[in-house]
């Protein structure tokens, strides 16, 4: 789910500059990215 939202802010922000193939990248990056440490994160806490 995270990484679906952040694609979303992605497209939305490459909408409103006039750019959403590069959003849409962008916000897969930083979901994957998110997706990966918060899973590293939550495998230390257990």
């Amino acid at each position: 789910m995270l990484i679906a939202g952040c694609m979303l802010v992605g497209i939305g922000l490459g909408m409103l500059f006039g750019n959403t193939g590069a959003g849409t990248l962008i916000g897969l990056g930083v979901g994957f990215l998110l997706e990966f440490f918060w899973s590293k994160r939550k495998g230390k806490e257990s």
